[in-house]
């Protein structure tokens, strides 16, 4: 969304506001603050913190929401790319303030789905929560930990310009070094004459 849109948006919603205030109609808030530690009691703190680590990462624009290019993203790194209209699917299966975007609590709601059995098995959110969902009763948080280490790890590897970019920050490191040795020897040399 470009940012004339969402300011658009945002204006024609101060507008809207203000013309009920004035007919004396009340305004409720578009927003509500929910603490997912009570609404979603069925996971314990480590997997709810786990969840938006997880969360965290696919989040690339740190809004606090996932939209479809994040989702189109992050089902591609698991391995389990989809189309765009299975995108719109998987969001609209979760997303219930209808803004077209994944927020935390409606990521959690995909856990809960799966969980209870509710997700279709053909979805592309049945497939994310498989291939994300981790059990840290059984292996520990640093069972957790590595798990998702791992997965980082193998993301990286099948990044095409990650080994680019280490090779230049190697290149980058041996020419500080290569100078420093420079600098150290010409030092040396210019103290012979010193004395």
């Amino acid at each position: 969304m470009a940012a004339t849109d969402e300011l658009s948006g945002i204006l024609m919603r101060r507008q809207a506001i203000n013309e009920k205030l004035e007919d004396g109609v009340e305004v409720k808030p578009k927003y509500k603050f929910v603490n997912v530690y009570t609404e979603f009691h069925e996971f314990s703190r480590k997997e709810i913190k786990q969840y938006e680590h997880t969360f965290n990462k696919f989040d690339e624009g740190q809004d606090g929401f996932l939209d479809i290019t994040e989702v189109k993203r992050m089902m591609e790194r698991l391995g389990a790319p989809q189309t765009h209209l299975g995108l719109k699917a998987m969001i609209n299966e979760v997303d219930e303030d209808g803004d077209n975007k994944i927020s935390f609590r409606e990521f959690l709601l995909i856990y809960r789905k799966a969980r209870a059995g509710e997700l279709e098995s053909d979805s592309g959110l049945e497939a994310f929560a498989r291939l994300t969902e981790i059990n840290v009763d059984q292996v520990g948080v640093n069972g957790a930990k590595n798990f998702f280490e791992a997965k980082i790890e193998e993301l990286a590897k099948t990044n095409k310009f990650h080994d680019e970019i280490v090779q230049e920050q190697e290149e980058k490191r041996r020419e500080a070094e290569e100078k420093a040795m420079r600098k150290q020897r010409f030092k040396e040399k210019t103290a012979l004459f010193q004395q």
